[in-house]
């Protein structure tokens, strides 16, 4: 593969826009939910919230047939379809939502929601509420005076949403990695709401590595001297630091086997040995810079923090994963990706026996590929039939 094909393929991965060619049938409407206030976990009140939604399918006249498909930590509502017809690329999960597709369209009413505290804040795609928004009381953007935001906060704002429309109990819960916790955190929370749960890359234990990890992504952009504590709204922004930030989730997103297949020790240039000089890179280093200055035009080095933070508190309620499991009343499909080093398959196996001691009805299958947790986005459709076949129980 030659090294302008390799980081056009990594950058795309980053963006986790490698879906496939074909979309959910029909145009998506991007929608926004609207609530004048709104209290969080934590007991603060954010007021005029905004987050965007959109669905695919239509609801039934029982309103029994809503699946919630929610999002991972980079993404934003757009599952599946495509906004214009001549967008390059559908949704994340189009390979699975869609008319006779696993998720099947032609009997699920299917909604995914953005999050608080977005990521993607600059994006016109995305509508949330966060830190970058403006607070009514001063008239200025909040940055970190912006409440602490919790998982279980994300689930709240989507609950509202749904029951928005007349919706009081969720067919499914559905989502990949940070999508996965919000399932769990769906399950656990609400376990008289939620009828089945499709955790993807995901699990039930709010690991201390977990938390070590988060904290290693957020550190460049604290260590950027344009953050400035977070004030820096209409001044020069973090991105130097914002960027880094992004080459780490990138690089362990992918995980081994795409960084040796792809690059090894390949030169980022072949007439620039990495012995000359110290500018001179190999060939990840350099796709992952890329892929890094790739997302900073589209997010808010804030939201990278706060949503950093409502991972860490992960189901900051239940003290251990048998406390978890306990409140659990869905069924479950648990669905890891080999070669994961976010969500290592090992730790989803605990989630796993966790809930098969406490006799909860529990499914478990690996998604093979070669992009380690990304391949939970990617080539989530290698599982496309266990996912069919757990929705039809």
């Amino acid at each position: 593969m030659k090294k302008s094909r390799i980081a056009l393929v990594a950058i795309a991965a980053a963006l986790l826009l490698a879906a496939p060619a074909f979309a959910y049938d029909g145009v998506v409407e991007k929608k926004t939910f609207a609530m004048p206030s709104y209290t969080t976990v934590g007991g603060k009140t954010i007021k005029d919230v905004k987050v965007g939604w959109e669905s695919y399918g239509t609801l039934n006249a029982a309103k029994d047939n809503v699946i919630l498909v929610a999002h991972f930590f980079s993404g934003n509502s757009h599952a599946a379809g495509k906004y214009k017809p001549e967008d390059t690329a559908p949704g994340y999960w189009d390979s699975i939502i869609g008319a006779g597709k696993p998720i099947d369209t032609d009997r699920f009413f299917v909604v995914s929601s953005d999050t608080l505290v977005n990521l993607n804040a600059k994006s016109p795609t995305t509508v949330t509420t966060g830190p970058a928004s403006i607070d009514p009381a001063t008239g200025k953007p909040y940055g970190m005076s912006f409440p602490v935001i919790t998982m279980r906060d994300f689930v709240n704002v989507q609950k509202a949403l749904v029951e928005s429309l007349g919706v009081t109990k969720l067919y499914a819960v559905a989502g990949a990695s940070m999508g996965a916790m919000q399932t769990i955190e769906w399950a656990a929370g609400y376990p008289d709401m939620v009828e089945r749960a499709v955790a993807v890359i995901g699990d039930a234990e709010a690991s201390g590595e977990l938390i070590g990890w988060l904290n290693v992504w957020a550190a460049p952009i604290l260590l950027d001297p344009n953050w400035n504590g977070g004030d820096y709204y209409g001044k020069a922004e973090p991105n130097a630091g914002l960027a880094q930030s992004l080459k780490i989730v990138t690089l362990q997103a992918q995980g081994v086997e795409w960084a040796n297949k792809n690059f090894g020790r390949k030169w980022a240039a072949a007439d620039k040995n990495p012995l000359d000089a110290y500018a001179n890179k190999f060939a990840i280093e350099d796709v992952l810079d890329k892929a890094g200055a790739g997302r900073v035009a589209t997010s808010d080095a804030n939201a990278f923090l706060y949503l950093v933070k409502a991972n860490q508190l992960y189901l900051q309620d239940a003290p251990s994963l048998d406390a978890v499991v306990k409140k659990i009343k869905a069924k479950l499909l648990l669905l890891p990706a080999q070669g994961d080093l976010v969500f290592p398959p090992d730790g989803v196996r605990r989630t796993r026996d966790a809930l098969k001691a406490d006799g909860k009805a529990v499914e478990y299958a690996e998604i093979e590929g070669p992009n380690g947790h990304l391949n939970g986005v990617i080539h989530v459709a290698k599982q496309g039939e266990a996912i069919k076949a757990f929705l039809a129980k």
